[in-house]
């Protein structure tokens, strides 16, 4: 299989199923900015130590790789059979990994600030482009219809990496770093 097909040269791809569309066009961001995130994920992955942690991350990037075939995939017919696309009814899942962070960590009513640790610098990058990916799918969503389970999903995944980026401080032995608000 040649890595190249010389096909996208002129700004447009496929999608699956086959129809060519604009580099630029929203399925193409939406899906474009999760396989960012998950490519993040990897590099969060290197510097976090804890085996659930990691368990729990490699599943995310399976289930950020279905959501990008989801994204790229124009509907209908997919899901086949039309069926719910069940990897995303996940969330409450990443609820659950939430609910043990909180438990584990110090409660704050602060604003974090990313730093301290590679691993929570790294949390926090996933978080932000989890944000962005969540704009870019809602703005596909005025378009075409999508799954609000994948709307639900990726919304709460943002809320993950924040705590995990939280936990990353605290088993880092690392004070959170807290915004202070210079108006007050």
């Amino acid at each position: 299989m040649k890595i190249y097909t010389r096909t996208g040269d002129r700004g447009k791809t496929s999608l699956v199923g086959g129809k060519r569309v604009s580099k630029t066009d929203a399925r193409i961001e939406a899906y474009g900015t999760v396989d960012e995130l998950n490519a993040f994920i990897a590099c969060l992955l290197d510097e976090i130590n804890d085996p659930d942690d990691r368990k729990f991350l490699l599943q995310v990037q399976h289930d950020l790789f279905t959501l990008g075939a989801y994204l790229a995939t124009e509907q209908p017919p997919y899901p086949p059979q039309g069926g719910t696309f069940s990897p995303l009814r996940r969330a409450g899942g990443l609820e659950t990994e939430i609910d043990k962070i909180a438990e584990l960590i110090p409660p704050s009513n602060k604003f974090s600030l990313p730093g301290g640790c590679k691993s929570n610098s790294l949390a926090h990058v996933c978080r932000t482009i989890c944000r962005r990916a969540e704009r870019r799918i809602y703005a596909l969503s005025e378009q075409v219809s999508i799954d609000p389970a994948a709307l639900k999903y990726i919304n709460r995944l943002s809320d993950y990496f924040f705590l995990l980026a939280r936990k990353q401080s605290f088993l880092c032995n690392q004070d959170e770093i807290f915004w202070e608000n210079p108006c007050k």
